[in-house]
């Protein structure tokens, strides 16, 4: 069992294929993992070579040898139509979870119907609780005041 925070700092992205026509794009990226579901800011008029240098901050709990990839799709906002996926990348974290702890920032394949788009670069940290922030982090998860007699 597996108890802290995952923190991932989305640093940038190249050579990304800029499907704007008449202007450069404005690439977001949405960071899921498990249900847990974070939007960075649009980079506007970034095109394909965009930076956030933003820090996402997910709270893990439970097993790690079966834990979820960390998903990350690379969005094009669109001001009259529909956002438009630009690519996706799957990053595994088992690895930073269980062993290392934390990985430098490293580039991860874009790619969209199975077709490379680009990379993205991004850092992973993983702080284990201490076991006085699990107690409490089990106790405040019931929620409610608490019954005096």
């Amino acid at each position: 069992m597996v108890r802290g925070k995952l923190e991932v700092l989305l640093v940038s992205a190249k050579g990304l294929d800029d499907s704007d026509f008449f202007n450069k794009m404005d690439p977001y990226v949405i960071l899921t993992w498990r249900s847990n579901e974070q939007k960075s800011t649009v980079a506007t008029g970034a095109g394909g070579e965009p930076e956030w240098n933003e820090t996402f901050v997910f709270a893990v709990s439970g097993s790690a040898d079966n834990s979820p990839p960390l998903s990350v799709k690379i969005m094009d906002s669109d001001a009259f139509s529909a956002d438009d996926l630009v690519g996706e990348a799957s990053i595994p974290l088992e690895a930073v979870l269980l062993e290392v702890g934390s990985l430098p920032p490293a580039v991860h394949r874009v790619v969209k119907d199975e077709e490379y788009r680009g990379e993205i670069k991004i850092a992973l940290t993983f702080t284990p609780a201490e076991e006085n922030e699990e107690e409490e982090e089990e106790e405040e998860s019931y929620g409610g005041w608490n019954q005096s007699t």
